[in-house]
């Protein structure tokens, strides 16, 4: 089952069905009208939808509507909880790496993870918009989950039947605000903008055999200006897959229907993948070169982030993204 939220002038927009090919669509509203809904009465509400989205993928409703991926908010265009791991301990490496600084051993056996803004997500074509270049504006390309209720104390493994919808994500970072923040020692707050995301959710069931102990094992492409420059797989290389990141974040509270969950930026330890995120591609060309070349992003320039299916056929839709200056 594949769900959306459409633009309706409200904060929260209208929940629809999607076809398996994302070219059409049907409203939910006979069913549920937002998607927090759904996952508040997961139980009782989801069988209704994917017997919706059967009939919808065999042409049999008869007000389906072509799909348009600009009218998309996020799927859940506010959310109870947003929080970003970095499980990809390969993109930790090469970023401690690149300044002079090892990997403290508890990062291979405990997740990072910090709690981002929730009240503001961004739809997948929704502008980046950013106060000043000198920022150091930069992309990052991640799968995220959310979630049903997960009760303190559940296992990893348990974890993962919390796990109700998977989507892409774009946890925008301000990387030369990073760095005073965090010598505060209280974590990211104004070097991490909005987020956005793709413009579909997807349940695990749709992913086949690529959704393997709560991994994604398919390559999430990154096209900045129109050009290539990421193709990294987001499985084998995780290092610690969505059950362990819920479990770590409900070992002292309960994680509630509605929190989206990221995996970090994707990494990949074979550089000829490319990158899902600037300062990734800077930390490379220290390691090389002993100093970065590649500038961040400037007003005017675009990022593409796509995940597709062994078929070729895009599985959430695109996030699409220009920055601009406000106003």
């Amino acid at each position: 089952m594949k769900l959306a939220t459409y633009k309706d002038g409200s904060r929260d927009g209208q929940l629809v069905v999607v076809s398996r090919d994302l070219t059409t669509a049907h409203y939910a509203s006979g069913i549920a009208s937002r998607l927090q809904q759904v996952l508040d009465d997961w139980n009782f509400l989801s069988p209704q939808l994917e017997d919706l989205s059967t009939s919808l993928n065999h042409g049999k409703l008869r007000h389906a509507f072509a799909f348009e991926p600009a009218q998309c908010m996020a799927p859940l265009p506010r959310a109870f909880q947003w929080v970003d791991g970095s499980a990809f301990i390969n993109h930790v490496e090469l970023v401690r790496k690149a300044r002079g600084a090892t990997v403290p051993e508890s990062f291979y056996t405990d997740p990072l993870m910090y709690q981002g803004g929730s009240d503001d997500l961004l739809g997948p074509t929704d502008a980046i918009v950013c106060a000043s270049e000198s920022f150091g504006i930069d992309f990052e390309a991640e799968v995220a989950v959310i979630t049903g209720d997960v009760a303190m104390g559940t296992t990893p493994d348990a974890a993962l039947e919390g796990i109700r919808l998977v989507v892409l994500a774009n946890d925008v970072s301000l990387r030369h605000l990073i760095p005073d923040e965090l010598a505060k020692g209280f974590g990211f707050v104004q070097s991490k903008p909005a987020t956005a995301f793709s413009p579909v959710a997807v349940t695990p069931d749709e992913l086949g055999a690529a959704w393997q102990g709560g991994r994604l094992h398919l390559p999430l492409e990154c096209r900045w200006n129109g050009r290539p420059v990421g193709r990294c797989d987001a499985g084998p290389e995780m290092t610690f897959h969505f059950g362990q990141l819920i479990a770590h974040l409900c070992k002292t509270r309960n994680v509630r229907a509605g929190s989206i969950i990221g995996s970090g930026t994707v990494s990949n330890q074979d550089w000829s993948h490319g990158y899902c995120c600037i300062a990734e591609k800077r930390a490379i060309e220290t390691i090389e070169t002993g100093a970065p070349f590649t500038d961040f992003m400037k007003y005017g320039d675009s990022i593409h982030i796509e995940m597709k299916d062994a078929e070729g056929q895009s599985l959430f839709g695109a996030i699409s993204q220009t920055v601009r200056a406000p106003g």
